[in-house]
C-alpha cells in the first residue's frame, strides 16, 4: 500500500490555529491595537514548482486574500533564487488582530475561496506536490504604534531591495530585552532617521527559530542599502545604544535575507 504523504499544511496552520486560541486569552489586554504578520515560506525544488505556487498565488490566493479584506500581501523572492539548491518564495500577510488571521487562515482551507485558478494547485496529488515544505511564521507587532507601512520607493521594480533580518536570542529575557532596546531604547526611531524604510517589525509568536524577532527595511537597490547601514554602523547614536550595559549580549544569531518583490506583490 502507497504510503500517504503527510499533510503538512494543515498541519502546521491546525498548530498555529490551536496557538491562536490560547493567546487571544492570554493577550487580549497586552496585545490590544497590535497587528499580527504571517510569513509563509514556501519551498521549492525546481523551476516547476516555482511557476505552480506563483500562479497560485498571482491568480488564486492574493485574490481570495483581498477579497477576505487584506488590501495587501507581499510576495518576495530572494536574491539568486534561480541558482539555490532550495529554492524559496515568501509571502508576508498583515492581520489586524489574531482574530482577523483565526478567522481568515480558517476560511483560506475551503477550496472554493479560491475559485477555479486555485484547484490545481489545491488538488495536486501526493506525488505531483507545488512545493517540498510549506514553513509557516506568525508574528505580533512590537507596540500598537509601529504598524506595517507601504515602503515609497519609486526606482525600478527589479532593483528594490528588501532586507528581512531575524534576531535569535539566547534566553526569553534576553529576547525581551532587545525588543526593549528596538523600542525603548529608540533603535527604531535611529532607523527612522537614517531612512531605513521599515515595513515591520514583529516578535516571533510561533516559528522555528525561537526566541526571536523579525523585522524588514528596504532600499531602492544594494548600493543604498550598504550605504545606509555603513551610515547606521557609524552612528554616534548607535554606538551610544549598542554600548548601554543593560542590552549586551541580547543577540546571539542573525539571519539576513535580501529580498526582490516579484511583479504582482503590492508592496
Amino acid at each position: 500500500m502507497t504510503p500517504k504523504s503527510p499533510p503538512r499544511f494543515r498541519t502546521t496552520i491546525c498548530q498555529l490555529l490551536l496557538l491562536a486560541g490560547m493567546l487571544l486569552s492570554a493577550t487580549t489586554t497586552r496585545a490590544a491595537g497590535r497587528e499580527y504578520y504571517q510569513i509563509q515560506v514556501y519551498h521549492l525544488r525546481d523551476q516547476q514548482q516555482q511557476q505552480r505556487v506563483e500562479a497560485f498565488l498571482k491568480d488564486a490566493y492574493l485574490p481570495a486574500l483581498h477579497k477576505l479584506g487584506i488590501p495587501k500581501v507581499g510576495v518576495f523572492e530572494p536574491v539568486g533564487n534561480d541558482t539555490a539548491a532550495d529554492r524559496r518564495l515568501l509571502v508576508l500577510v498583515p492581520y489586524q488582530s489574531l482574530q482577523q488571521w483565526q478567522r481568515v487562515t480558517t476560511q483560506l482551507e475551503q477550496p472554493k475561496v479560491y475559485g477555479a485558478a486555485g484547484q490545481q494547485y489545491w488538488q495536486a496529488a501526493h506525488d505531483q506536490a507545488p512545493y517540498t515544505r510549506l514553513e509557516n511564521i506568525l508574528l505580533e507587532s512590537f507596540s500598537d504604534q509601529l504598524k506595517l507601512q507601504t515602503p515609497p520607493l519609486t526606482g525600478p521594480r527589479p532593483e528594490r531591495i528588501y532586507e528581512l533580518r531575524s534576531y535569535e536570542s539566547a534566553t526569553q529575557a534576553q529576547h525581551l530585552n532587545k525588543v526593549q532596546m528596538f523600542v525603548q531604547g529608540d533603535e527604531v526611531g535611529l532607523f527612522k532617521r537614517l531612512g531605513f524604510n521599515a515595513v515591520f517589525y514583529g516578535r516571533v509568536l510561533a516559528g522555528s527559530h525561537m526566541p526571536n524577532l523579525m523585522y524588514m527595511t528596504t532600499f531602492e537597490n544594494k548600493a543604498a542599502r550598504d550605504a545606509h547601514w555603513k551610515q547606521f554602523g557609524e552612528s554616534a547614536d548607535w554606538k551610544k545604544l549598542s554600548a548601554r550595559p543593560e542590552y549586551q549580549d541580547n543577540v546571539s544569531h542573525i539571519d539576513m535575507q535580501f529580498l526582490h518583490p516579484v511583479a504582482y506583490s503590492d508592496f
